[in-house]
């Protein structure tokens, strides 16, 4: 039986390892095996509302172990350590507790096809003290670390009777740090309700960061400057071409020598592969870390190993390269399902050809701003409001529906309308 391993549980290997285990696993056609190093998986563009208590991780979360009993696949719960291409195995790193007890020792995984799809983490660029003093918005762990950090300053402004201000420096303008800003001043409105009666927006003094010279500079320029008006009408300082040089307990310097203080920083300005894979099972990287593949997604070095989301440099016909978004990991986790099958079938693989439908950024309840690509508009057309919001939620939809099928969706979104009467709207705890 073909033994297939996917390392990486995030959207792009999560839909993949599910549509095998439906297909080729309950058939008995193929092993199928997901390999994570945490226990369960949560949508990554959704952290900026975790971060802020908008939405409540252990409620959002899905088991791996639970998802691969419903969907005809194994799980593996450890850190990938090496690849041997020769011996076609790899190596899974000890597993140990919070305390540095043994909880699973180091082991082995044979494959015959294995696909990648470790995603990104973020690239402080050796920036000096910025691993020591900011939060990277990568995982839930610094999702809920930030949220913690947030509310203890409020708890400590609200102590003083309202005098002072929460200070916020969030470095990089991408979606992260647009969506995060906005999701802050959401969150203000939202305490404000629950008892914190002495905080409001003029309470909240949050700088975005970006060294460019505009805010979401991988979007047009027609969004980024929408989104721009609309988080300074929220009172976000917005301040681009600003390079920041070094981090410190009590802010930020830039270039020029200036310092923005700020009590919590967030480091949102760029993504690289992580370090181990650098050298790992003599694969082709490039200089951010990410593996180097073909057209088809396959590593240069080995065709029996594939690679997908922001793990995988993929050059396009154009000379373009595949951008790390969650669409760009849902079309490649689809089109290596349909390839591995071909390839178990002796069919020939197809190559992978990015379609770009457009980029939404939510801004919090306060407005959603973006673009539409595709047949209808021959070209893009932008689109706001309430229309771009339902867009923008219908994202996450597909993914869910992509993991449980239409009717458990379904269910899902009359639950989550349940609980918007049941539950407070910020996760207080």
């Amino acid at each position: 039986m073909t033994r297939i391993i996917v390392v990486g549980g995030g959207a792009g290997g999560l839909e993949l390892v599910t549509k095998l285990g439906r297909t080729l696993g309950r058939k008995g056609r193929a092993e199928v095996t997901l390999v994570d190093r945490k226990a369960s998986h949560l949508w990554k563009p959704l952290l900026h509302e975790v971060a802020t208590g908008s939405l409540d991780e252990g409620v959002d979360a899905i088991s791996y172990r639970a998802h691969a009993k419903n969907h005809h696949f194994d799980f593996q719960m450890g850190s990938l350590e090496d690849i041997d291409r020769e011996r076609k195995s790899i190596t899974l790193s000890e597993l140990k507790d919070e305390h540095g007890d043994l909880l699973m020792p180091s082991r082995e995984l044979e494959y015959d096809i294995l696909v990648l799809a470790l995603g990104s983490t973020s690239n402080d660029f050796n920036t000096p003290g910025v691993r020591e003093h900011c939060i990277f918005l990568d995982s839930p762990e610094q999702a809920s670390l930030f949220r913690s950090e947030m509310n203890n300053q409020f708890l400590k402004l609200h102590a003083n009777h309202g005098n002072g201000t929460v200070d916020i420096a969030i470095v990089g303008a991408g979606a992260t740090g647009v969506e995060l800003s906005a999701e802050l001043h959401n969150a203000v409105k939202e305490l404000h309700n629950y008892g914190f009666g002495d905080l409001d927006s003029s309470k909240l003094n949050v700088n975005l960061i970006e060294a460019g010279d505009r805010i979401l500079p991988a979007l047009p320029t027609r969004i980024s400057s929408a989104a721009h008006q609309e988080l300074t009408q929220l009172g976000v300082n917005v301040r681009t071409s600003t390079r920041v040089t070094q981090a410190d307990e009590n802010g930020l310097v830039t270039q020029s020598g200036e310092k923005i203080a700020a009590q919590i920083m967030v480091w949102a300005a760029g993504i690289k592969a992580p370090d181990f894979i650098k050298d790992i099972g003599g694969l082709e990287t490039n200089r951010i870390n990410q593996l180097v593949v073909t057209e088809a997604l396959q590593t240069t070095k080995d065709e029996d190993i594939f690679v997908i989301g922001d793990l995988a440099e993929c050059k396009q016909p154009d000379g373009s390269f595949v951008p790390p978004r969650a669409q760009a990991a849902h079309q490649m986790s689809s089109h290596t399902f349909r390839n591995i099958v071909a390839k178990l079938n002796g069919r020939e693989i197809r190559p992978y050809i990015y379609r770009d439908h457009g980029s939404l950024v939510s801004l919090s309840r306060f407005s959603t701003v973006g673009s539409l690509m595709g047949n209808l508009t021959k070209g893009s057309m932008m689109i706001e409001g309430r229309i771009a919001r339902v867009v923008y939620i219908s994202l996450y939809r597909l993914h869910q529906m992509a993991l449980h099928g239409m009717f458990k969706t379904g269910l899902m979104m009359l639950v989550g309308r349940i609980n918007r009467v049941l539950r407070p709207n910020l996760k207080l705890h």
